[in-house]
């Protein structure tokens, strides 16, 4: 039989996202979601949003822009509102990077980086980590045509300082700097700050990680007019209306109850700070993490038996089977119960094995 498909999408190893089960009763520990539910406020804005629904959604989402522009002080003109974060870094990918030069991200990282640059026919050289995962600030100080940087950096959790980003921003002007904060709320500085200091700098974040909102799925991105402007060039010449009336009058509501979204991420922080201290004295090593889960691994047991170990209890966790990091195990911070329960489970794992 002819293959129909494109020389580029065969030649590409797609994006492979966490298990959803959906043969029982886990404990989901796997995809960074938030264990607790979003704001009340939020459920009571899609509801009243509902009776629309037999119209198109704001094509600009400004309900939801003015909620970010508030909450970050910032003008509305330098927002942007769209369906999931990974859309929005899909589309600063076509609006930004498809140039000369490669574009720069590490090599551990977020993996979406690596199938969007072979989507579009971006290149890019990927820039190793420290032995210790941190990012080596000043090996992104060589020519390129873009650069993107997770902050914190997944699945590591470890989190640049604001100066240590400034630094690439001032080496990299003629480049834009992608800084990708989708957990930027547990525990990192963000750089929204800055965006009136660095015209090249473009922010994108999530609502599915601090606010609850995974199945809603939203994103926004920050940063000047003429980078939001292309952003908006690229969407208008794939899809007008990216988010629907429910996704952004919830995602609205969720920027809005600062009270609820301050509570639920500072819960997040202390139990992951418990839970590492836990690690720590079970013998496992454990990475400075400012995000919702936690980068683990231990000298005596692999990362793949503890895998499937725990998935024979019931308990889903993340396993990368990549070079320098294939034995670690990704854990997302649940509630504080189902913590205690993956760490008696551990326990009882090394125990046996």
């Amino acid at each position: 039989m002819k293959n129909y498909l494109s020389p580029t999408i065969m030649n590409i190893d797609p994006y492979v996202p966490g298990e959803q089960p959906k043969d029982g009763v886990y404990i989901k520990l796997n995809t960074n979601e938030n264990p607790y539910p979003p704001s009340p406020k939020v459920i009571e804005a899609i509801k009243k949003a509902a009776s629309s629904l037999r119209l198109y959604p704001d094509p600009d989402s400004e309900v939801l822009k003015s909620a970010v522009a508030n909450f970050y002080s910032i003008d509305k003109e330098m927002v942007y509102a769209g369906n999931s974060s990974d859309e929005i870094l899909a589309m600063s990918f076509m609006a930004f990077f498809m140039k000369e030069k490669p574009i720069l991200f590490p090599d551990i990282t977020y993996s979406f980086y690596e199938v969007y640059a072979k989507l579009f026919g971006i290149g890019f050289k990927l820039i190793p980590l420290n032995d210790d995962y941190t990012v080596p600030v000043e090996n992104f100080f060589i020519p390129n045509d873009g650069i993107v940087i997770a902050n914190p950096n997944a699945p590591t959790g470890i989190a640049l300082s604001t100066d240590s980003i400034k630094k690439i921003l001032e080496a990299n002007k003629k480049s834009v700097v992608l800084v990708d904060e989708a957990y930027i709320d547990f525990g990192g500085q963000s750089m929204v700050k800055y965006i009136n200091e660095y015209p090249n700098l473009i922010i994108t974040q999530t609502l599915s990680k601090s606010r609850s909102l995974a199945g809603l799925r939203v994103g926004v991105a920050i940063g000047g007019g003429h980078l939001i402007e292309g952003i908006n060039r690229v969407k208008n010449s794939f899809n007008s209306y990216p988010l629907d009336r429910l996704a952004a009058a919830g995602a609205a509501e969720a920027f809005k109850d600062v009270e609820y979204f301050n509570n639920t991420t500072q819960k997040i922080i202390n139990t992951r700070e418990r839970v590492k201290k836990e690690f720590i004295h079970m013998g496992f090593s454990v990475t400075d993490s400012k995000s919702n889960f936690l980068f683990i691994n231990h000298p005596e047991v692999s990362a793949k038996k503890m895998f499937d170990e725990l998935r024979k209890k019931k308990i889903l966790v993340r396993f990368f089977d990549k070079e320098r990091i294939d034995n670690h195990l990704r854990i997302t911070i649940g509630t504080d119960n189902e913590m205690d329960t993956l760490l008696d489970t551990i326990k009882n794992i090394l125990n046996v094995i």
